[in-house]
């Protein structure tokens, strides 16, 4: 009964830890303190411990003898580092998606972009946000794209890397509202992928994954963040 309660309590934790570090609410390389972390979120300490385990395991958190948790610093070069990595992932990706296509790969991908297009992308009460549910809708969006993909490897990669990028997006959101329209950014994609051309789909997925990190490094956002501000 103990186990079955730390193990539900380790689950919490993690998802509320890994929610706080992708949305920058616990800072770019500050410090986890697992004894506040624990009463702030009632659950034990062996609890909170797992779930680092877990978070460090996906690159989402550090941990060393000397500094203990830590959450991972951004910089320009990591997102840059990031940024070219998945863009030859994604490109791989949709490729080999569009090209295994199926009517079942369609029906999904009209699904997930009619609802990403009825959520809006910021927090309805703070426009300085990013919306949560928008957020998953987004993610299953960007799945959809590629989910005909028949190299499961690929895959796996390809969401490492998605994941990698989250807590850049989040940073992203204050910035662009005058710099880009998003939502046609995704209506180009998916015009380009349901078309199946996969040529255009690929220039589209360039520039909407470029923007995000022109954006970012060229912000003093970015900058105050690896300053702990």
């Amino acid at each position: 009964m103990n186990v079955k309660a730390n193990l539900t309590q380790a689950q919490q934790a993690y998802v509320r830890l890994r929610s706080d570090i992708l949305s920058c609410r616990i800072k770019p390389g500050a410090k986890i303190r697992i004894n506040d972390i624990a009463k702030d979120f009632g659950v034990s300490i062996g609890a909170v411990r797992e779930a680092l385990s877990s978070l460090v395991a996906e690159n989402m958190a550090t941990t060393s003898a000397q500094k203990g948790f830590r959450v991972p610093e951004v910089s320009p070069k990591d997102l840059l580092d990031l940024t070219n990595a998945r863009l030859i992932i994604e490109e791989q990706c949709l490729r080999e998606a569009i090209e295994n296509h199926s009517l079942d790969w369609e029906s999904e991908l009209v699904a997930s972009f009619h609802r990403l297009k009825q959520i809006p992308e910021t927090d309805p009460a703070d426009d300085g946000v990013l919306n949560d549910q928008w957020s998953v809708a987004h993610f299953k969006f960007h799945d959809a794209l590629v989910s005909a993909c028949p190299n499961t490897w690929l895959l796996k990669l390809r969401l490492n890397l998605y994941e990698q990028t989250e807590r850049y997006r989040y940073i992203s959101i204050p910035l662009r509202a005058d710099e880009r329209d998003v939502a046609l950014e995704h209506q180009n994609i998916f015009d380009a992928t349901i078309a199946r051309k996969a040529d255009l789909a690929v220039v589209f997925m360039r520039e909407h994954l470029l923007l995000t990190s022109k954006i970012i490094i060229d912000s003093p956002m970015l900058e105050k963040l690896q300053n702990g501000e």
